[in-house]
């Protein structure tokens, strides 16, 4: 540990008192050779966001920052065994140090964090130093969330197509189903098609404004047994804040049921409230997409073959096939257009007049599920 020195204060400003610790009034500045440590709390009703040197929480006792406005430090470092609290937003514009205790924030409230300005980055997040709570970012494309719970670090790392104008987050070791900080529920059973189990152990909640990828990790308690017995099968999913159903973002995982790590698909984070783990796979949930009527005759009705699954998956390829197994109708990003016509099939006679009446089958492909399916329909001509 340095020694410490505080080059400039106003001690008009200042009032130092035995219980509460330090208040600052007035004006407060840490110059670049300079630092202040404290032992107690700091209340800072005044000027405290010109600082160049290091700014330092020690002690062996309970800690806290509160105050009027949030204080603003350059370099920043916490040995505070017991938790430094924060009732307002603590800011760092070049290092945080993470040395020994957590600083915590209040889950109830998003808006107050530790905040990492556009130049800043942290060393020494462990399971015995991070933040419990929310942790904000200004102004970076790219940041490692040093986040969990009062037992574990468990990080979340954010890529961004972009820089973020600001972007935030926090873990839950808590099942999404019945979350203590949140208004409403997350139903694990409300999924989206072709998704399956989802984590009833934690998640974590970000919030952002650039598509972006995540990369979240796994241990012992988060309980990926539970989910699946294939380990390639496990994806991030989120809760969508519109359509109130869990919905599959994609993702690459390695790993073992102990340990393991999955990184999602470019999702917009805005349009997810919570994310954990889930998987692709699940064996008694099963699409059974129906065999189809289809009678072209302009009266409005079965005009056209209409699969409504597909607003799950934009992304598909429907085949059409006769009773032969000749190809007659082939369409990517299928959306309901097949209305007896062929698109293929040089064989087809007086193809101007539409495919005969009779049996034929299709085979669909939702790319946004990785599912194929393949079903019959009828073609009735009058």
């Amino acid at each position: 540990m340095k020694t410490y020195c505080i080059i400039l204060f106003f001690l008009s400003s200042l009032c130092l008192e035995a219980q509460d610790g330090m208040r600052n009034w007035g004006m407060l500045k840490i110059h670049a050779d300079g630092g202040l440590g404290l032992h107690g709390n700091l209340i800072n009703d005044g000027i405290f966001d010109d600082n160049e040197g290091l700014m330092g929480f020690y002690s062996d006792a309970p800690v806290s920052v509160s105050g009027s406005f949030a204080p603003l430090f350059n370099d920043m470092e916490i040995l505070a065994s017991t938790g430094l609290f924060l009732d307002i937003t603590i800011g760092v514009t070049n290092n945080g140090n993470f040395m020994d205790g957590d600083i915590r924030t209040t889950r109830a409230n998003s808006f107050v964090t530790l905040d990492f300005g556009a130049d800043a980055f942290h060393t020494g997040a462990t399971d015995m130093s991070k933040v419990d709570g929310y942790v904000s970012v200004q102004g970076k494309q790219n940041f490692t969330f040093p986040i969990g719970d009062t037992e574990q670090l468990r990080p979340l790392i954010l890529k961004s197509e972009a820089v973020n104008p600001t972007a935030l987050c926090a873990y839950f070791y808590e099942d999404p189903n019945t979350p203590t900080t949140f208004s409403e529920t997350f139903n694990t059973n409300t999924k989206a098609m072709g998704l399956g189990n989802v984590c009833t152990q934690e998640f974590w909640h970000l919030e952002g404004s650039i598509p972006s990828t995540v990369q979240i990790s796994w241990n012992e308690r988060s309980g990926i047994s539970l989910l699946t017995t294939n380990i390639e099968q496990i994806t991030v999913v989120g809760w969508n804040k519109l359509d109130y159903q869990w919905e599959n973002l994609g993702g690459m995982a390695v790993g073992d049921f102990s340990q393991g790590m999955v990184v999602s698909d470019t999702f917009d984070p805005n349009v997810y409230e919570i994310l954990t783990f889930g998987t692709a796979d699940n064996p008694n949930f099963i699409v059974d997409l129906p065999n189809y009527l289809i009678t072209p005759n302009g009266d409005g009705i079965n005009d056209f073959l209409e699969i409504d699954a597909l607003e799950q998956s934009p992304n598909n390829r429907m085949r059409i096939y006769d009773r032969n197994g000749l190809l007659v109708f082939e369409q990517t990003n299928y959306t309901n257009g097949f209305n007896g016509y062929a698109t293929d099939g040089k064989w087809v006679i007086n193809r101007n007049r539409g495919l005969p009446s009779g049996v034929y089958f299709y085979l669909l492909t939702m790319d946004d599920l990785n599912l194929e399916f393949q079903g019959f329909l009828y073609l009735a001509r009058d």
